[in-house]
Protein backbone atom coordinates (compact mmCIF):
# COMPACT_ATOMS: atom_id res chain seq x y z
CA UNK A 1 0.00 0.00 0.00
CA UNK A 2 3.01 2.28 1.11
CA UNK A 3 4.85 1.57 -2.00
CA UNK A 4 1.54 2.01 -4.41
CA UNK A 5 1.10 5.60 -2.52
CA UNK A 6 4.54 6.35 -3.36
CA UNK A 7 4.63 5.48 -6.67
CA UNK A 8 1.25 7.72 -7.65
CA UNK A 9 3.09 10.57 -5.38
CA UNK A 10 5.91 9.93 -8.05
CA UNK A 11 3.73 10.14 -10.89
CA UNK A 12 1.50 13.02 -10.03
CA UNK A 13 5.10 14.99 -9.51
CA UNK A 14 6.58 13.79 -13.32
CA UNK A 15 3.66 14.96 -14.46
CA UNK A 16 3.63 18.20 -12.91
CA UNK A 17 7.43 18.98 -13.63
CA UNK A 18 6.46 18.02 -17.54
CA UNK A 19 3.39 20.28 -17.37
CA UNK A 20 5.74 22.96 -15.80
CA UNK A 21 8.54 22.27 -18.62
CA UNK A 22 5.52 22.51 -21.57
CA UNK A 23 4.48 25.87 -19.70
CA UNK A 24 7.85 27.39 -19.83
CA UNK A 25 8.83 26.23 -22.99
CA UNK A 26 5.46 27.89 -24.26
CA UNK A 27 6.38 31.34 -22.51
CA UNK A 28 10.24 30.94 -23.75
CA UNK A 29 9.37 30.10 -26.98
CA UNK A 30 6.57 33.46 -27.02
CA UNK A 31 9.65 35.97 -25.35
CA UNK A 32 11.93 34.29 -28.30
CA UNK A 33 9.61 35.15 -30.89
CA UNK A 34 8.80 38.36 -29.66
CA UNK A 35 12.49 39.57 -29.15
CA UNK A 36 13.14 38.67 -32.53
CA UNK A 37 15.29 35.56 -31.55
CA UNK A 38 14.11 33.04 -34.24
CA UNK A 39 16.96 30.14 -33.26
CA UNK A 40 15.96 30.39 -29.44
CA UNK A 41 11.84 30.68 -29.94
CA UNK A 42 12.52 27.25 -32.76
CA UNK A 43 14.30 25.14 -30.28
CA UNK A 44 11.69 25.94 -27.43
CA UNK A 45 8.80 24.94 -29.69
CA UNK A 46 10.53 21.79 -30.52
CA UNK A 47 11.26 20.77 -26.80
CA UNK A 48 7.43 21.90 -26.15
CA UNK A 49 6.39 19.46 -29.43
CA UNK A 50 9.00 16.48 -27.92
CA UNK A 51 7.20 16.94 -24.57
CA UNK A 52 3.96 16.23 -26.15
CA UNK A 53 5.19 13.37 -28.29
CA UNK A 54 6.15 11.59 -24.71
CA UNK A 55 3.11 12.49 -23.33
CA UNK A 56 0.95 11.28 -26.14
CA UNK A 57 3.29 8.03 -26.04
CA UNK A 58 2.10 7.18 -22.50
CA UNK A 59 -1.15 7.53 -23.28
CA UNK A 60 -0.42 4.79 -26.20
CA UNK A 61 0.84 2.88 -23.92
CA UNK A 62 -1.84 2.57 -21.87
CA UNK A 63 -4.03 1.49 -24.50
CA UNK A 64 -1.69 -1.43 -25.24
CA UNK A 65 -2.48 -5.14 -24.08
CA UNK A 66 -0.78 -6.62 -20.93
CA UNK A 67 -0.48 -10.10 -23.34
CA UNK A 68 0.23 -10.39 -27.02
CA UNK A 69 -1.09 -14.21 -26.97
CA UNK A 70 0.55 -16.08 -23.80
CA UNK A 71 3.05 -14.00 -23.29
CA UNK A 72 2.87 -10.78 -20.65
CA UNK A 73 4.26 -7.45 -21.40
CA UNK A 74 7.67 -6.25 -19.99
CA UNK A 75 6.54 -3.19 -18.56
CA UNK A 76 10.60 -2.37 -17.62
CA UNK A 77 11.50 -2.19 -21.22
CA UNK A 78 9.34 0.00 -22.13
CA UNK A 79 10.84 3.25 -24.61
CA UNK A 80 8.80 6.00 -25.66
CA UNK A 81 10.57 9.15 -26.88
CA UNK A 82 9.48 11.99 -29.04
CA UNK A 83 11.11 13.93 -31.58
CA UNK A 84 9.21 16.72 -31.73
CA UNK A 85 10.51 16.67 -35.19
CA UNK A 86 9.90 15.08 -38.73
CA UNK A 87 9.61 11.72 -37.08
CA UNK A 88 7.32 12.16 -33.98
CA UNK A 89 6.20 10.12 -31.55
CA UNK A 90 7.98 6.31 -31.22
CA UNK A 91 6.32 3.78 -28.42
CA UNK A 92 8.05 0.06 -28.43
CA UNK A 93 6.96 -2.58 -26.00
CA UNK A 94 8.35 -5.95 -25.29
CA UNK A 95 6.45 -9.14 -24.82
CA UNK A 96 7.90 -12.40 -23.37
CA UNK A 97 11.12 -13.90 -22.42
CA UNK A 98 14.08 -14.66 -23.84
CA UNK A 99 12.80 -17.81 -25.43
CA UNK A 100 9.91 -16.17 -27.18
CA UNK A 101 9.44 -12.85 -27.68
CA UNK A 102 7.04 -10.48 -29.38
CA UNK A 103 7.06 -6.81 -29.82
CA UNK A 104 4.65 -3.95 -30.53
CA UNK A 105 6.32 -0.49 -32.31
CA UNK A 106 4.38 2.40 -33.33
CA UNK A 107 5.77 5.37 -34.74
CA UNK A 108 4.17 8.31 -35.97
CA UNK A 109 5.46 10.09 -39.51
CA UNK A 110 7.21 7.06 -39.98
CA UNK A 111 9.27 7.35 -43.45
CA UNK A 112 8.05 3.84 -44.06
CA UNK A 113 4.61 4.73 -44.87
CA UNK A 114 4.53 6.33 -48.40
CA UNK A 115 6.64 3.02 -49.46
CA UNK A 116 3.83 0.89 -47.64
CA UNK A 117 0.77 2.70 -48.90
CA UNK A 118 2.30 2.67 -52.37
CA UNK A 119 2.64 -1.02 -51.94
CA UNK A 120 -0.75 -1.68 -50.64
CA UNK A 121 -2.83 0.66 -52.75
CA UNK A 122 -1.40 -0.07 -56.38
CA UNK A 123 -1.51 -3.68 -57.11
CA UNK A 124 0.93 -3.59 -60.05
CA UNK A 125 4.35 -2.49 -57.49
CA UNK A 126 2.50 -5.21 -55.33
CA UNK A 127 2.69 -7.63 -58.00
CA UNK A 128 6.38 -6.54 -59.05
CA UNK A 129 7.60 -6.92 -55.45
CA UNK A 130 6.13 -10.29 -55.04
CA UNK A 131 7.40 -12.23 -52.29
CA UNK A 132 6.26 -16.09 -51.55
CA UNK A 133 7.36 -14.90 -47.79
CA UNK A 134 5.39 -11.46 -47.57
CA UNK A 135 1.35 -10.81 -47.82
CA UNK A 136 -1.09 -8.22 -47.42
CA UNK A 137 -4.20 -8.54 -45.42
CA UNK A 138 -6.41 -7.08 -43.57
CA UNK A 139 -6.49 -5.91 -39.91
CA UNK A 140 -9.51 -4.04 -38.51
CA UNK A 141 -9.82 -2.83 -41.58
CA UNK A 142 -6.44 -1.50 -42.39
CA UNK A 143 -4.47 -2.92 -45.18
CA UNK A 144 -1.74 -4.55 -43.82
CA UNK A 145 1.62 -6.54 -44.89
CA UNK A 146 2.72 -9.67 -43.24
CA UNK A 147 6.34 -10.68 -43.49
CA UNK A 148 7.37 -14.74 -42.83
CA UNK A 149 10.70 -15.48 -41.84
CA UNK A 150 11.77 -18.79 -41.79
CA UNK A 151 14.91 -20.04 -39.96
CA UNK A 152 15.78 -23.14 -41.68
CA UNK A 153 18.64 -23.67 -38.41
CA UNK A 154 16.22 -23.09 -35.90
CA UNK A 155 12.95 -24.44 -37.83
CA UNK A 156 11.56 -21.39 -36.57
CA UNK A 157 9.11 -19.20 -38.09
CA UNK A 158 8.99 -15.40 -37.03
CA UNK A 159 6.09 -13.09 -38.12
CA UNK A 160 6.05 -9.50 -38.33
CA UNK A 161 3.08 -7.45 -39.16
CA UNK A 162 3.17 -3.94 -40.32
CA UNK A 163 -0.03 -1.57 -40.25
CA UNK A 164 -0.08 2.07 -41.88
CA UNK A 165 -2.73 4.17 -39.96
CA UNK A 166 -2.77 7.35 -41.72
CA UNK A 167 0.46 8.69 -40.56
CA UNK A 168 0.98 6.19 -37.68
CA UNK A 169 2.59 3.01 -38.52
CA UNK A 170 2.50 -0.02 -35.98
CA UNK A 171 4.81 -2.73 -36.28
CA UNK A 172 3.84 -6.35 -34.21
CA UNK A 173 6.42 -8.92 -34.34
CA UNK A 174 6.67 -12.36 -33.25
CA UNK A 175 9.08 -14.92 -32.68
CA UNK A 176 8.12 -18.85 -33.27
CA UNK A 177 4.49 -18.10 -34.18
CA UNK A 178 1.87 -18.64 -36.54
CA UNK A 179 0.49 -16.69 -39.53
CA UNK A 180 -3.44 -17.00 -37.25
CA UNK A 181 -0.85 -16.41 -33.78
CA UNK A 182 0.02 -12.92 -34.94
CA UNK A 183 -3.44 -11.58 -37.02
CA UNK A 184 -4.98 -12.63 -33.70
CA UNK A 185 -2.84 -10.33 -31.68
CA UNK A 186 -3.17 -7.63 -33.79
CA UNK A 187 -7.01 -7.58 -33.87
CA UNK A 188 -6.67 -7.22 -30.01
CA UNK A 189 -5.23 -3.75 -30.23
CA UNK A 190 -7.24 -0.62 -29.92
CA UNK A 191 -5.64 0.17 -33.41
CA UNK A 192 -8.13 2.90 -34.06
CA UNK A 193 -7.98 4.37 -30.76
CA UNK A 194 -4.56 4.30 -30.70
CA UNK A 195 -4.24 6.68 -34.43
CA UNK A 196 -6.70 8.83 -32.52
CA UNK A 197 -4.78 9.62 -29.88
CA UNK A 198 -1.26 9.36 -31.99
CA UNK A 199 -2.56 11.84 -34.86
Amino acid sequence: MKVTRITLAFMLLWQFALAQDFDKNISTARSSYAAGNLQDSRFAMEQMLRDLDMAIGREVLKLLPAKVGSLAVNEKEDNVTGSGAYVGLYVNRHYGTDTKRATIEIINNSPLITSLNAILSMPVIGGMMRDENQKIVRVQGYKSILNKNANAETGKTDYELQIPMNNTLLTLKIDDSTESEITTAANAIPLAKIVQIAQ
